[in-house]
C-alpha cells in the first residue's frame, strides 16, 4: 500500500447491531488492534471487530473530514453506504 494512504473504515460486531468508525494510516495494523482488542476502549468493550467498509484518501485532511461526516449520519445511511460496498457485510479483514 501507498505509504501516504489514509483509510476511513466501519467495523461492526458478529451481530451486526454496533457499528463503528475510524481513520488510519495502516488499515490491516489498525482492523488488527481492534480483533485482537490491544486498545481497551469502546471496539473492545462491544467486540466491534469485523471490517465492512472502507474508503481510501491521499490526504489525511480529506479523511479526517469523512470519518467525521459519517460519525455524524444517520445508522440508516451508514447501512446503505456499507451494503452497495459489501452487501453480504462479509469481514473485509483477509482482502486488505
Amino acid at each position: 500500500m501507498n505509504p501516504n494512504t489514509y483509510f476511513v473504515y466501519i467495523l461492526t460486531n458478529k451481530n451486526k447491531t454496533v457499528l463503528y468508525t475510524g481513520v488510519t494510516d495502516d488499515l490491516k495494523r489498525r482492523v488488527y488492534e481492534h480483533k485482537t482488542k490491544i486498545n481497551k476502549g469502546f471496539t473492545d468493550k462491544y467486540n466491534v471487530d469485523c471490517l465492512v467498509y472502507f474508503e481510501s484518501f491521499s490526504d489525511i485532511k480529506e479523511a479526517i473530514t469523512r470519518e467525521k461526516r459519517l460519525k455524524d449520519w444517520r445508522r440508516e445511511w451508514k447501512e446503505k453506504l456499507i451494503n452497495q460496498f459489501n452487501p453480504e457485510w462479509r469481514d473485509l479483514f483477509e482482502e486488505i
